[in-house]
């Protein structure tokens, strides 16, 4: 029992607590709390970085030992006075971590994706991306280095983690003697909002003295407006994650001398040329010539974030014991279903093709199991073959990409 992945247990937990959110929300005849289409994708993205950190999570352990083994600069005992040391001195260095992530071009690439959302519920939580969990994990290492026992720091990563779930959520009012210690719901969402007074505010994940030091502390008074102040018009996986990337590259094209492209790298995101975003969205996405319609058959899409959320849970379960190909296997069946999931809520008709590429590669899979790799090429010509005979492609667009009014 010892050797079980707890940590497999973590989406059935997020669905759980997402189900009793919706449901209350439902009591309380709060519907706007919930979107169709962005919590999808909230899910998507966050069934991705679960998926994606299986790989590289342990190398985020290994890294925090080396630094304590070989470098820290302290000999920090295991007491409770340390545990309350490293709780605040994990916040701290969230603190900064996560200011940064909202100053510097480089550092909001990654963190704008957990910004998209425009619902704030547990599903805005789960908008972290692989991106984000690297380069948070670089400020992480500044704990062993200084001398708190890895095992320590990953215990407390964890219950932060934790922690900052629960304050993504609209069904918890503001509870004012609290929000001078505690990062509350009410707090978290002035983060999460783009009216212009709460911009740039309440950084801290945990505490909010943090912001009250440094000046970035801003109490609710208007209900917010959750989002990014120009919101993404797409709900594209692959957009969603690089998006920004390739503005900072657009920019860095336009930009002429060390300083400026320096800049447009690891200047201020409030410095962004904003005719960059539209310039690309008209260059990479479709224009939606009806914007109020949605799919009609919306449990081809459930379905599949079921599936995704199973393979997941099993997945993290067994991963130390699968091989290496049984890993990319399932690693490239997900990502490819959740690329489907995007592209099914933005309508592209290209997706058919990733319906036959998930078929080959599921059947290839199982070929090479069975030791029949050498009829790999059976699959693929009866799918053909019924392509041409039913004309497939026809009936998936009439019947998966029905749409219907979303108002």
């Amino acid at each position: 029992m010892k050797n079980i992945n707890f940590l497999a247990f973590a989406m059935p937990a997020f669905f759980l607590f997402l189900f009793l959110e919706y449901k209350l929300a439902q009591r309380r005849k709060k519907p706007e709390i919930f979107n169709y289409e962005s919590s999808v994708s909230n899910i998507s993205i966050g069934i991705a970085e679960r998926l994606i950190n299986l790989f590289v999570a342990a190398s985020f352990y290994q890294l925090y030992y080396l630094i304590y083994d070989d470098y820290r600069i302290f000999e920090i005992p295991s007491n409770a006075l340390v545990w309350f040391a490293l709780i605040l001195a994990t916040d701290f260095v969230w603190y900064w971590y996560h200011r940064l992530g909202h100053e510097v071009n480089f550092f909001w690439a990654a963190h704008i994706v957990h910004h998209h959302s425009e619902e704030f519920n547990f599903t805005a939580a789960a908008r972290i991306t692989t991106f984000q969990a690297i380069i948070r994990t670089g400020f992480w290492c500044i704990l062993p280095f200084i001398g708190f026992h890895p095992s320590m720091v990953i215990t407390m990563l964890i219950v932060h983690g934790a922690y900052s779930f629960f304050t993504h959520t609209q069904l918890i009012g503001k509870i004012k003697w609290l929000e001078y210690v505690f990062v509350t719901p009410s707090v978290h969402g002035v983060h999460h909002a783009s009216d212009e007074k709460y911009l740039d505010k309440n950084y801290g994940d945990m505490f909010t003295f943090w912001d009250r030091l440094f000046g970035t502390f801003q109490t609710e008074e208007e209900k917010p407006k959750y989002g990014l102040t120009h919101p993404l018009k797409s709900y594209s996986f692959l957009w969603q994650h690089f998006h920004y990337y390739f503005e900072i590259y657009e920019l860095w094209k336009r930009s002429s001398g060390f300083k400026a492209r320096w800049n447009a790298v690891f200047g201020s995101p409030a410095d962004m040329d904003q005719d960059i975003r539209p310039i690309l969205e008209k260059r990479f996405l479709q224009d939606k010539a009806a914007p109020n319609q949605r799919l009609r058959f919306k449990n081809y899409l459930y379905i599949q974030l079921g599936i995704c959320t199973l393979i997941l849970t099993v997945f993290t379960y067994y991963f130390d014991y699968l091989e290496s190909y049984d890993k990319i296997f399932v690693l490239s069946l997900v990502i490819i279903t959740l690329i489907n999931c995007g592209a099914l809520l933005e309508q592209r008709k290209w997706i058919y093709y990733l319906e036959y590429t998930r078929l080959a590669m599921i059947s290839t899979y199982f070929l090479y199991e069975e030791d029949l790799i050498a009829f790999f090429f059976v699959p693929i010509a009866v799918m053909i073959f019924a392509e041409q005979l039913f004309s497939l492609s026809r009936i998936y667009q009439n019947t998966i990409l029905q749409l219907e009014s979303a108002e």
